[in-house]
């Protein structure tokens, strides 16, 4: 049965685009403007509930009331350093969204998520996250972040991601069910280093030319 808190984007740019991303010839360049481009596309997906109020606007021929969001309400908030890469896309389309930072690394023996940085906007009990990774492989690092995030008690939480493994999307599931996934594609299975097969390798290599 499908999960409904489950949305992969199936749109045929979203899939085009992280095709040529896969690609392992893909320049740090070429990647970084394909993940710009998709993060946009996706945004308009996981956005598509967004509360809107209506606003009183004075066209060139008259008045009228017409619906705005309120940017100022959205939070993106990046885990490090690999969401930094889709922090533009996002904020093309939602420009007067606030932005947070959660650093996390992986513990290469146990591939548990260990902070090193947490940086939020304030008033957070009024706003709306939506957390930004591309990968979600292990699933330890959103958990981390989600969990970490709650206890700011934003009004909800969701999760944006570029590939999403099996594994990442059961244990993020059984942490915290109440929590939205939104990704691209989910991949076949991780391998024995909690990379995602067949994925498109290291995302913060890729992005920052790092490899």
């Amino acid at each position: 049965m499908t999960d409904p808190q489950v949305h992969v984007v199936t749109h045929p740019l979203v899939q085009h685009k992280l095709t040529l991303m896969r690609n392992k010839e893909a320049s740090s360049t070429s990647f970084r403007t394909l993940l710009g481009e998709l993060a946009m596309l996706m945004a308009y997906e996981i956005t598509r509930d967004v509360p809107t109020q209506l606003v009183e606007v004075e066209t060139p021929l008259e008045k009228t009331m017409a619906p705005i969001i309120d940017g100022k309400k959205l939070v993106f908030a990046s885990i490090l350093r690999a969401g930094n890469g889709m922090l533009d896309g996002l904020l093309r389309v939602v420009p007067n969204a606030r932005v947070g930072h959660i650093g996390l690394y992986r513990d290469p023996a146990t591939l548990e998520a260990v902070e090193y940085y947490f940086k939020m906007p304030t008033g957070m009990n009024e706003r709306d996250v939506i957390v930004v990774d591309p990968m979600l492989a292990t699933g330890h690092s959103a958990v981390a972040a989600i969990t970490r995030l709650k206890q700011l008690q934003p009004r909800s939480i969701k999760f944006l991601c570029l590939l999403a493994a099996p594994e990442g999307i059961a244990t993020l599931r059984q942490a915290h069910p109440d929590v939205p996934i939104y990704t691209a594609a989910i991949d076949r299975q991780l391998n024995e280093h909690g990379y995602i097969l067949p994925g498109l390798g290291d995302a913060g290599d890729r992005i920052f030319g790092t490899k």
